[in-house]
């Protein structure tokens, strides 16, 4: 059943079905314009085409238009892959990457794309993480500090963005809690004071008292039933109050 924009060529060009490659394929129901095309422009219709044809994936690796290559990676042999390391095309990179082995993936540590770079940090081991803690992108970091061994994280405290600060802060070894005290971010300093709620009793902000609130012990919770704000007075003493 046709869907989505008219059928054309990643060039905008009609489709020829008749000078096609593919076309005792449509007999068999495995193409047909309007739905499954490998030389459509829209990419559902691309993808679903390799999807009824893995076979001819291996095929298709050097075609003209990227979507068309990258749905042919995801289905292609990895045998065929290595070379795609290469392409001109970020997206057609990072699905070599996810597809390759780690050890070739780890070639494209320093790809110029940022979304190249986050397929490599989520390909490599955790303990092989260390170069990329310098990426210059953040959203590179963020995959770093979710996958990294919580033996590299103290070298990412200190991380430019906040996010990132955040994340390490919950998963870093208690003992470096206190690096996070004077971090400016709140949010930051709420993360860890959800895990060491002692370092934070007196913080400036209310969202991360409110935190100490929520996970302190008694006689923490006792210290803040003088606290200037109603909010946090009212969830010590109801916390105070359970059984």
């Amino acid at each position: 059943m046709p869907e989505g924009p008219p059928p054309v060529d990643w060039q905008g060009e009609p489709l020829d079905c008749g000078a096609c490659r593919f076309r005792p394929r449509r007999d068999s129901g495995r193409c047909g314009l309007g739905w499954s095309c490998a030389h459509d422009r829209y990419a559902r219709r691309i993808e679903r085409f390799f999807v009824l044809n893995p076979d001819m994936a291996d095929d298709c690796l050097g075609h003209s238009y990227f979507e068309t290559r990258m749905s042919a990676a995801r289905h292609a042999s990895v045998f065929r892959l290595t070379r795609l390391l290469g392409d001109e095309d970020p997206a057609v990179r990072g699905m070599a990457v996810l597809r390759l082995p780690v050890a070739q993936a780890e070639r494209l540590m320093k790809d110029p794309d940022r979304q190249v770079r986050i397929a490599v940090a989520y390909r490599l081991a955790p303990d092989r993480l260390l170069p990329l803690v310098q990426d210059r992108e953040g959203a590179v970091r963020l995959v770093v500090a979710r996958r990294a061994e919580p033996g590299m994280l103290p070298v990412m405290i200190a991380d430019p963005d906040p996010e990132v600060r955040e994340l390490v802060a919950t998963r870093i070894a208690v003992d470096w809690l206190h690096r996070f005290r004077a971090d400016p971010d709140p949010l930051v300093r709420r993360a860890a004071a959800l895990r060491r709620p002692a370092l934070f009793l007196r913080d400036p902000d209310i969202r991360v008292r409110h935190a100490v609130a929520e996970e302190a012990g008694p006689e923490l919770l006792c210290a803040l039933l003088d606290d200037p704000e109603p909010l946090i007075r009212e969830t010590a003493a109801a916390r105070l109050a359970q059984p």
